[in-house]
């Protein structure tokens, strides 16, 4: 098969210019699945309007140029809903700590678990508490000291991760969660999650107030995070009764009539999507995962699944009044849709002023146009039953008994995804963004977006019995790493394979 070289100027010139309270209501999925997460049925649609509560509060920033950062996973209380629990936290705190920093950068963590030592072992027989750290969306090596997450540190070990960020495009919006296979659903649901910012390379947006909104449900029960009882979790994914922003409920953002603000918007949660919208307004996106846009895209509504991020503009309303982030019904499986729910409440007092929306983001940013049909092709069939997921019929073991595929470094492959099952599935692949070149099935608004824009991603949503096809760079970094659905439950049951991206051809 015929593949072409790209160098890393053609990869990244178009991706860069380079605490708590809580909403609850009933669960959002009826347990009436059959086999494969399918055949829901009903409607689970409704309204969780919460009064505003608190002032936006948003995590603080650990300064990843000044040096080394710690991060140490442990066990603290925090305020859920005015009622305090035992989260699992970084550094103590929910969301974890906002990591900053630029291209070029050496960023140094030096990491200790001080998760419980008596943990034992979850349902699906793998140790509680055994962790590492997966710094999504960086397009760093998986291997040595980097974005390997094939380490892992028991309870009470500590080591530190380094990653060389000369390659890492600016203007992207990245996080870091726990990636110990069979381990991470209960860690990430207890509050293991912070986000990773690298700094934009353009004036453009400069002068504009930004703001880091971290999406995260959860149940609380008994003091902790509500414990998973039954493989049928992790069939559906889990969805919490509690749904914050940054840990607030309902928060109120406050801006001037006229003004505008960056929100980047990242989906934390383990099952549950977003179907954003603001009241009386127009969401500019100007980013995804893997950096900025051309130009601002005017959408009413646009989708988020768990581990995706958006970096979107919005000019207030020059009329005084209260607007609220919405999540509208969606149904992510099967015929249940998911309540109407209210996120946030931008509150418009003040004086007026006269911002404007900039016409150009990144003038850098392209779609890459070539002719695919010799590239090498990549083929995955996503499916779920009897309690497990996978991927090519293959349900992830360890990297030797897993669904493996193989690319050379330095060339494009197409890779098309097949959903063989009756729920969303939000793809990830690590170490590599990629272009979506088709979509078959679900969202009509996502699919135009997707196969218009010059957006880079590194989570995109397969459809329930639908086809994705994207444009794939297999840029710079050797070594395996990993492909997985981002519905965390579905990734510990085994819907995830093994990615070996191999030294160029002599």
């Amino acid at each position: 098969m015929a593949t072409r070289k790209i160098t890393r100027r053609e990869f990244i010139v178009g991706a860069a210019v380079g605490t708590a309270g809580a909403v609850t209501f009933g669960s959002g999925l009826a347990r009436a699945a059959m086999m494969g997460g399918g055949g829901m049925m009903g409607s689970g649609s409704g309204t969780i309007n919460p009064p505003p509560g608190g002032t936006l509060k948003e995590p603080p920033v650990l300064d990843g140029r000044a040096g080394v950062i710690s991060l140490e996973a442990c066990q603290a209380p925090v305020s859920i809903n005015g009622t305090t629990a035992q989260l699992l936290t970084y550094n103590g705190i929910f969301p974890g700590p906002t990591i900053t920093v630029a291209r070029g950068d050496i960023l140094r963590i030096n990491f200790k678990n001080s998760l419980p030592m008596n943990g034992g072992t979850n349902i699906l027989g793998h140790p509680r508490y055994h962790t590492n750290i997966h710094t999504h969306g960086l397009h760093v090596s998986p291997q040595g000291y980097a974005d390997n997450v094939m380490r892992m540190f028991m309870p009470g070990e500590s080591d530190y991760y380094e990653y060389n960020l000369t390659k890492q495009p600016g203007g992207t919006f990245n996080f870091y969660h726990p990636h110990v296979h069979g381990a991470v659903s209960e860690q990430y649901w207890g509050g293991m999650v912070g986000a990773l910012i690298v700094a934009d390379e353009t004036n453009v947006l400069a002068g504009i107030t930004t703001h880091t909104l971290i999406l995260k449900d959860i149940t609380i029960s008994g003091g902790v995070p509500e414990p998973y009882t039954s493989t049928m979790e992790f069939m559906h994914g889990k969805e919490g009764n509690t749904v914050m922003v940054n840990g607030q409920v309902n928060p109120v953002l406050s801006v001037r009539p006229g003004e505008v603000r960056r929100l980047r918007l990242l989906n934390a949660s383990n099952a549950r999507f977003y179907n954003l919208s603001l009241e009386g307004h127009a969401l500019q996106v100007i980013g995804t995962e893997g950096g900025l846009l051309d130009r601002p895209y005017p959408l009413s509504r646009i989708l988020l699944s768990p581990g995706e991020r958006l970096d979107i503009l919005v000019k207030a309303s020059a009329t005084a009044g209260t607007y609220r982030l919405l999540s509208l019904p969606y149904a992510r499986q099967g015929m249940m849709s998911s309540p109407t729910i209210t996120l946030l409440t931008m509150k418009c007092e003040g004086a007026p002023v006269k911002d404007t929306i900039p016409s150009v983001i990144n003038p850098g940013a392209s779609r890459v146009v070539m002719n695919t049909a010799m590239l090498k092709k990549q083929s995955l069939t996503l499916s779920m039953g009897q309690g497990r997921g996978y991927i090519n019929g293959i349900s992830f073991q360890s990297m030797t008994s897993a669904a493996m595929i193989h690319s050379e470094v330095g060339t494009y492959e197409v890779w098309e995804i097949v959903n063989n099952s009756g729920m969303d599935h939000p793809f990830h692949q690590h170490v590599n963004p990629c272009q979506v070149l088709s979509i078959t099935g679900g969202d009509a608004g996502y699919a135009s977006f997707l196969t218009t824009a010059p957006a880079w991603k590194d989570v995109v949503i397969i459809p329930k019995w639908g086809k994705v096809t994207m444009l794939v760079p297999v840029m710079d970094y050797v070594g395996d790493t990993m492909f997985h659905c981002h519905i965390i439950e579905h990734e510990d049951i085994g819907m995830m394979g093994v990615w070996m991206i191999m030294p160029p051809k002599m």
